[in-house]
């Protein structure tokens, strides 16, 4: 297996994109759909304990794959006969966006595996983080987490609480399902089981996400 893997690794090592325009990539789409990319330090820190604790929580160990999660996603793929849980992480997903047209079905899988080495090589974690939450889809026809904390909450994302970082960590996932306009109800259970990630991963304690959880779904701030 490892004399037919090597071939095919250095194969795909050739023949992908170097990663090096990941951040023009990311601008260029954000241009198209009027919207603005996120600096590094425009990223609230609760925002990014957040987004990590519930879709990668390895983040800032693995260089691009998480094999550990990998291997996990693959077991109850197995066991299950689905194909229920991708094991990628959030590096892997903005190549799948930028590079794969959204798609990391078979080879592209592979490929998206990749391009998430090269770009582990080329840009920090939080440059990583700040371009994913730039171009992630966040509703119907919406993008960006800044859009998202004005149509939601209608305030800046700087000045969100933690309940509302949240949400928005939540609703990356499945926006069709977790948006709270649309559906509260269901956005406010996976508001909690983000809460609920953030203390076990100890980002923070069980009194604030208690505090978090009894946060309205939906508010009305002072604008954006």
């Amino acid at each position: 297996m490892a004399a037919l893997a090597a071939p095919t690794a250095a194969t795909l090592w050739a023949w992908t994109p170097s990663g090096d325009d990941v951040q023009a990539r990311v601008e260029a789409i954000a241009r198209a759909r009027g919207t603005t990319v996120l600096r590094p330090d425009e990223v609230p820190s609760q925002l990014a304990d957040a987004v990590i604790a519930i879709e990668d929580e390895r983040f800032y160990q693995h260089h691009g794959i998480d094999s550990l999660g990998l291997g996990r996603a693959i077991l109850y793929d197995v066991t299950n006969a689905c194909l229920c849980q991708g094991g990628s992480t959030i590096t892997q997903q903005l190549v799948k966006a930028v590079y794969l047209g959204g798609s990391d079905r078979g080879y592209n899988k592979l490929e998206a595996m990749v391009l998430a080495l090269k770009v582990e090589r080329l840009l920090t974690k939080r440059q990583i983080l700040a371009l994913y939450l730039s171009e992630i889809t966040t509703g119907f026809g919406r993008y960006g987490v800044a859009a998202a904390a004005c149509a939601y909450f209608h305030s800046p994302l700087e000045r969100l609480t933690l309940g509302q970082y949240a949400l928005l960590a939540g609703v990356t996932q499945a926006p069709s399902v977790y948006d709270p306009t649309v559906n509260p109800d269901l956005a406010q259970q996976r508001r909690a089981q983000v809460l609920a990630q953030m203390v076990s991963e100890r980002y923070i304690s069980s009194a604030q996400a208690d505090a978090a959880n009894a946060e309205p779904v939906l508010s009305e701030g002072a604008g954006c």
